[in-house]
């Protein structure tokens, strides 16, 4: 088994992967700068069995402390591969904020190559996002198409970026580099700002649900679970392999319209959903649409939750979940 650092490890996707490293018996180093974007409460709950399993560390860290930072934080720590979750997240934020995003997204990934250059760790997962394809009219969206004008958003941008800092760091330092493009992931522990979670609610208090756009945007929803198998599958392949440079998509290759999505939400919750339009978000994009092939070939992996199941064990956990956060506002598509 592997000694492996997960940074963003109190996040959404970040807390479910360290949980399931823990089971398969590596030993998990957990990062987290408990960026206020949501409820810090809300990121310390996603960690408590993480913080009860004696395989696992915690250091609360802001990559954008530079390299120093992380030198004193993780002095010791043996450390056999990276995967690096961290991030501010979210297309609409990121105009509003492009500076915070090329800061922690950009500068903090450099800061994080230089300390793994440092200390000689040559395997890295990075998490990209499916927002670098923009609004590519070739559908579905491959690996290999050409990005250069594709990216409308600063987020999408930061990630972009991200993704061509891999490859310097792979070219100049011989290091392991597998690239993952997330699509549009859901599920329990789904950060608060996101449209599942944001629909449940509004349904829930009886409330309109603010719809940007005509409702034909599409997104390609893809369970944490299979997100986090794909994540696993990766890692593994990166531990056993040299010489890796890739990129591939976690997505699960079917794309769900807004409206069919609203719709699907309220068969979930068990209420009529009210729907309210109003114009498209900057930023946003008409569909994200995975062709998996490549991670089927190269990983092995195959999501298989479908949108039905997702959506009841998202609505069962956050019926179970008290939530801190203030009441639910106007939502499009995430990524």
């Amino acid at each position: 088994m592997a000694s492996i650092l997960v940074t963003g490890c109190a996040g959404f996707i970040g807390s479910h992967l360290a949980e399931r490293l823990l089971l398969e018996g590596h030993r998990v180093v957990g990062l987290d700068n408990f960026d206020p974007f949501y409820n810090r409460t809300l990121k310390e709950q996603n960690l408590a069995t993480c913080l009860a399993h004696p395989r696992f560390s915690f250091h609360e860290v802001d990559l954008r402390r530079g390299l120093d930072a992380l030198v004193d934080a993780l002095p010791a720590d043996p450390i056999e591969a990276v995967v690096h979750l961290a991030a501010k997240a979210g297309v609409g934020p990121s105009v509003q904020d492009p500076t915070g995003y090329l800061e922690n997204n950009v500068l903090g990934t450099t800061y994080l190559l230089e300390w793994m250059r440092h200390r000689a760790i040559g395997k890295l997962f990075f998490a990209s996002s499916s927002s670098v394809y923009g609004n590519t009219r070739q559908q579905p969206f491959r690996e290999d198409m050409n990005l250069q004008a594709a990216c409308i958003s600063p987020y999408a941008a930061s990630k972009l970026s991200g993704e061509q800092l891999t490859y310097t760091y792979h070219h100049l330092h011989r290091l392991d580099v597998l690239n993952a493009r997330f699509f549009t992931v859901y599920g329990p522990r789904q950060r608060p700002d996101l449209a599942i979670h944001k629909f449940v609610r509004l349904l829930r208090a009886g409330q309109p649900i603010p719809v940007f756009g005509d409702g034909s945007t599409a997104r390609d929803y893809t369970f944490v679970r299979d997100t986090v198998e794909g994540i696993v599958r990766g890692v593994h392949y990166l531990l056993t392999h040299t010489g890796v440079y890739e990129t591939v998509n976690l997505g699960n290759s079917r794309p769900v319209a807004l409206l069919e999505l609203i719709a699907a939400v309220g068969e979930a919750v068990g209420e009529q959903p009210q729907l309210e339009f109003q114009p498209m978000q900057a930023g946003d994009v008409d569909i994200t649409y995975a062709d998996i092939s490549k991670a089927r070939q190269l990983l092995g992996y195959s999501p298989q939750t479908t949108l039905e199941a997702g959506l009841t064990e998202f609505v069962q956990w956050l019926d179970q979940t008290s939530w801190l956060e203030p009441g639910a506002v106007a939502v499009g598509h995430k990524f």
